[in-house]
């Protein structure tokens, strides 16, 4: 599995913000190496339950290699996205204490070039949280129509060079099949030049890619319905979402849910929440001591809701 660290960002703020029950039961939906699940389970009695979800089988192993001792915690290699089917095998229905969703990748992930999820790193061109599943980056790369490359810049990257890009990529396949993140990278800058101070011109695309290949936006939406259903009331969903697009889709469901009752944003503060300055329906981002010890933190947003 590698040497690769990771650190759990909003670590305190999310222990917080589950209001965690010593004999409760939760889901981290994204358990990436473990940090937010090793702090639930510290707040956890002998009777409390831990469930844990994740797409990648690396992640997997590395939770029952580090937690597969603990008779308070389970962890399947599974989508947040089928929550609901989960939820019944566990037969835990509507009687989840707390959910957390981290819905970025993880820094294992990140910085092994084999992932190909980062630009930093030359690699093949992957790009899926699951490699055993799903097409690469790379074959869509080599097959996908300038209009549908278009399309998926733009609307998953929010890039306003989109076309041009696009353009671009299907001219240097005609000559050569991109096969790794340093090639494409390297196109996409010399198409657009470098224009914004302390960001790589690929950014938004490698997310576009990323968001896309592995149906992102969509396993969010059903993910987050299914959480909520999930939850008993009181329950509480924590989710941290790294970019507007994500937030955006959080944001909206809570917002709907509220609507007919589910879930309310601004409860009365439980004396935990009392304590720490935490306001449950507030939005949290990391603070200048955690940014300076974790940069990936940055660009965190977290929001939280409570069922009623």
């Amino acid at each position: 599995m590698g040497d690769y660290q990771h650190q759990p960002v909003l670590l305190e703020e999310v222990v917080e913000a589950l209001n965690i029950r010593p004999d409760g039961k939760y889901l981290d939906g994204t358990f990436g190496r473990g940090g937010h699940s090793q702090a639930i389970l510290a707040c956890l009695s002998p009777k409390g339950c831990l469930y844990a979800l994740d797409r990648d089988p690396e992640a997997v192993s590395a939770g029952k290699e580090l937690l597969g001792n603990d008779p308070r915690f389970s962890i399947v290699q599974g989508n947040y996205a089928d929550l609901k089917r989960y939820v019944h095998d566990w037969g835990v229905e509507e009687s989840l204490d707390g959910i957390l969703l981290d819905l970025g990748v993880s820094s294992p992930q990140l910085d092994n070039p084999e992932r190909g999820f980062s630009f930093m790193r030359d690699g093949p061109l992957d790009m899926r949280m699951n490699p055993l599943q799903g097409v690469t980056a790379e074959d869509w790369l080599a097959e996908a129509p300038e209009r549908e490359l278009t399309r998926v810049f733009w609307e998953f990257g929010e890039e306003r060079h989109a076309r041009r890009i696009a353009r671009s990529i299907v001219m240097a396949r005609q000559q050569q099949r991109l096969e790794t993140t340093g090639q494409l990278a390297r196109l996409i800058e010399q198409t657009i030049g470098r224009r914004e101070r302390n960001k790589h011109p690929a950014t938004r695309c490698f997310q576009a890619i990323r968001i896309f290949i592995n149906d992102e936006l969509a396993h969010l939406a059903r993910g987050l319905e299914a959480g909520i259903e999930g939850l008993c009331p009181g329950g509480r969903l924590v989710v941290i979402s790294f970019h507007s697009l994500e937030d955006r889709l959080v944001k909206r469901t809570i917002r709907e849910a509220v609507r007919p009752g589910q879930l309310r944003t601004n409860p009365t503060p439980h004396p935990s929440d009392l304590s720490s300055g935490i306001h449950v329906g507030c939005v949290f981002v990391a603070s200048s001591q955690e940014l300076s010890v974790n940069p990936r933190a940055r660009s965190a947003v977290m929001r939280v809701a409570e069922k009623l």
